[in-house]
């Protein structure tokens, strides 16, 4: 089909080995696909390499850098961005090309994105359907946000499609909490550096809104243990966000006071 032709599939990895062939994989009909590596040292690129010839090997230089730039590589009319922990369900992928066939004025596309947790795909919570644009036209979006996180903000019409994008983020309890403890760090030299205080009040409330938003309002607790456990590490990880600002804080000023 011509029309598959005209899609450019940028992915950025390092040290992927383990998840990157089940994405590449789900996206081997596009006619483009560039991978974009931090300089892995497994087998990440090899695998990459037997997907497509489009292999570049870039220092890391923060998550929203290294999207743009792997998307200023591509060539095709149209962008499909995708981590190396996601992949297309093979409905989503019938779906998109189908819309790429007569995308109209459309100029992005946005997917619900289900995530496996534990060992159970969760269906409520804050993380679904949690909708990602990650189909549009090159040229007309780019990543923009605040690293460790990012999302494509485009000028033009949007539109949601129906089926999921699969994601398969924590391999298990203990890489959910080295990424808690990694993102909560970048948390706070941000806010420092932009010049906010540290609030008792966010410390305490913050967590426990936290917990009921995503167990309560948002029935987590329809996805099982697992959704509880979701809802207690979500909750733990404002807690230490927070928590690390307050040291942050208290540090900064001792360097002030000594000076």
């Amino acid at each position: 089909m011509a029309y598959t032709y005209s899609v450019s599939v940028c992915i950025i990895t390092f040290n992927e080995e383990a998840r990157i062939r089940d994405c590449l994989e789900s996206v081997k009909w596009a006619g483009e696909i560039i991978v974009v590596d931090s300089l892995s040292t497994d087998k990440t690129v090899d695998i990459c390499k037997e997907y497509t010839d489009r292999v570049y090997q870039r220092q890391w230089g923060g998550n929203i850098d290294q999207k743009n730039y792997t998307i200023g590589l591509a060539t095709k009319d149209w962008l499909l961005c995708l981590d190396a922990d996601e992949r297309l369900s093979p409905e989503l992928t019938r779906e998109i090309q189908d819309v790429l066939k007569n995308p109209g004025t459309t100029d992005g596309f946005l997917f619900p994105r289900r995530s496996c947790y534990l060992g159970r795909w969760i269906f409520h919570g804050d993380w679904y359907p949690d909708y990602q644009l990650r189909l549009f036209k090159r040229g007309c979006g780019t990543w923009q946000g605040t690293n460790p996180h990012g999302r494509v903000i485009i000028e033009g019409k949007t539109r949601y499609l129906r089926h999921d994008l699969y994601h398969f983020n924590y391999k298990n309890l203990s890489h959910q909490l080295r990424t808690i403890d990694n993102y909560s760090d970048v948390f706070a030299g941000i806010m420092i550096d932009r010049d906010k205080d540290f609030s008792l009040f966010q410390l305490v409330l913050r967590p426990v809104y936290k917990f009921l938003k995503v167990y309560i309002m948002k029935r987590g607790f329809l996805d099982g243990l697992p959704g509880f456990i979701l809802a207690i590490t979500n909750s733990f990880y404002i807690f230490v966000k927070y928590v690390k600002l307050w040291e942050r804080t208290r540090r900064n000023g001792r360097e002030k006071n000594s000076s």
